[in-house]
């Protein structure tokens, strides 16, 4: 007797979850991810706040502007459904994001921050998907080995456009108009924060 094939995962199934939920559809299959550690979460909001204020504000907060920087929202790329912890458009290539649901243009940058149970999924699996839908700048932040690893999207190939700890200050594209003070990405320094060999 032949096994039934089970069908891909559709964006209404995602929909159909409790909404405390985190998940993804990859491959037609639904991934659920924990909930954020404080370490991650603090790397989001840093991040939504250094990159956000100086791009996505509207109130001239010095900044040159002309993005949207929107935390953990759902983007379609081809069959795949994905929520990163980060991610910006250039407003001209979304200009009324609105009460879209999902978004069905692909970022012009994501920033996922490492959590021990999604390594290799934002390295490996998705990095490849953004490389696929032509996604042009990724950023991976490890909260615990507090670096900041960036990528260029150049043809259909990742190029290395630099690697941070939390002693530097950098200009990393495409947010190059601001310093980035690596160090303020994460939690501070203390033995309780610091992993155990």
């Amino acid at each position: 007797m032949a096994a039934h094939a089970r069908r891909p995962a559709t964006y209404a199934d995602l929909l159909a979850l409790p909404e405390d939920v985190r998940a993804e559809i990859i491959d037609g299959h639904i991934v659920t991810m924990p909930g954020a550690l404080p370490r991650h979460s603090k790397s989001q909001r840093a991040i939504g706040s250094f990159i956000g204020r100086p791009f996505d504000d509207d109130d001239g907060s010095g900044g040159p502007g002309g993005w949207w920087i929107f935390l953990e929202i759902d983007i379609q790329l081809g069959p795949n459904v994905v929520r990163p912890d980060l991610a910006g458009w250039r407003r001209e290539r979304l200009p009324d994001p609105g009460d879209v649901r999902p978004i069905l243009v692909a970022p012009d940058w994501i920033c996922e921050i490492l959590s021990p149970s999604n390594t290799a999924h934002d390295r490996v699996t998705k990095r490849r998907i953004y490389a696929r839908h032509q996604v042009r700048h990724y950023w991976i932040v490890d909260p615990i080995a507090r670096t900041l690893e960036t990528l260029t999207l150049e043809g259909e190939r990742w190029v290395d456009a630099g690697t941070f700890d939390d002693s530097e200050t950098a200009r990393v594209p495409p947010f190059e108009a601001v310093e980035l003070p690596i160090g303020r990405l994460f939690l501070p320094r203390s033995e309780a924060n610091d992993p155990q060999p």
